[in-house]
């Protein structure tokens, strides 16, 4: 089991205390030198007001605070938690991750979704209804760019008669896709596109507010992997896939400490359902309370394991 923590970049109310290239680089070593395998970045380019007055949050752009995080480590695997394909052209994404997958020496892990936040989607111009099928395009899209010369790809709104992208990600054949969401929908993107699968924790009366399905007890997220398990075999997938997760009590919306011994008991049946990687967050007031989280859960959690 591999872990992957939050950087608080979305936490723009802070300003240079997490904001900041000093921040994002002081923190993504503490990560690093923890020994955790992973640090990752939200993404919203434009939330609504009514969003943010709500609970909302801002972020920096993932790639480039992802860029600041590479230069400032050499180990620590670069995931974006979670890219909304639809607000953008396919292959400016695949341009992205190509090139920061090269120049982080092929540390790129990305984290995609459809969207849910329709007042992000009018702001910039993407097409709310259509996200699910814009999401499983974009994928394909990306895939021939990274691999193929002389793309020829019709998309919507988009279309390659015959493009080429240099230089190819490091990683072969291109960084790892693993695809967030509770849905049946997001599964089925995850077995038939993608590389791994990232459900998270849902309250049922927040679930209709992010457009996917409820999440509240360890047999919704088994029930959930039995259907994954269902479609690769109806489609013929052997090929394994990796399945993240936000342990209960320890997912974004949680503010509590973990507890240590209580923590690696939740680990322990993860593990048995076939959790491969662990994603958490580290809610703090600063740097140095960062620093000390993460560096307690190197010792607590990963030293003991």
């Amino acid at each position: 089991m591999r872990f992957s923590v939050q950087l608080p970049t979305d936490q723009v109310s802070q300003g240079a205390e997490f904001v900041s290239a000093e921040a994002v680089a002081e923190l993504a070593r503490a990560v690093e030198d923890a020994g955790l395998d992973a640090c990752f970045v939200t993404d919203h380019p434009f939330p609504g007001d009514r969003w943010l007055a709500a609970g909302g949050h801002h972020s920096l752009d993932p790639f480039v605070a992802l860029s600041f995080a590479a230069a400032a480590t050499t180990r620590l695997r670069l995931q974006t938690n979670v890219l909304v394909l639809p607000y953008r052209n396919p292959f400016l994404v695949a341009k992205a991750a190509a090139t920061l997958d090269v120049l982080s020496g092929g540390r790129v892990i990305l984290g995609v979704a459809a969207g849910y936040l329709k007042s992000e989607f009018a702001a910039l111009g993407a097409d709310f209804d259509a996200r699910n099928d814009a999401a499983d395009e974009a994928l394909r899209a990306m895939k021939l760019a990274w691999l193929q010369d002389g793309v020829q790809f019709a998309g919507r709104g988009y279309e390659a008669r015959g493009n080429t992208m240099l230089p190819r990600p490091l990683q072969k054949p291109h960084p790892p896709i693993w695809v967030g969401g509770n849905s049946r929908r997001a599964i089925r993107r995850a077995v038939e596109l993608g590389d791994g699968w990232i459900p998270f924790p849902t309250q049922s009366h927040s679930a209709p507010h992010l457009r996917t399905a409820a999440m509240e007890t360890l047999a919704d997220l088994e029930e959930r992997l039995a259907y994954l398990r269902e479609h690769a075999a109806a489609v013929g997938r052997t090929a394994p896939l990796e399945i993240g997760f936000m342990p209960f009590g320890a997912d974004m919306f949680s503010k509590d400490p973990l507890d240590p011994e209580r923590f690696l008991a939740s680990l322990r049946e993860l593990a048995a359902l076939g959790i491969s990687w662990v994603m958490l967050s580290m809610p703090c007031e600063s740097r140095g309370e960062y620093r000390e989280r993460v560096a307690r859960f190197g010792k607590e959690i990963i030293g003991h394991l």
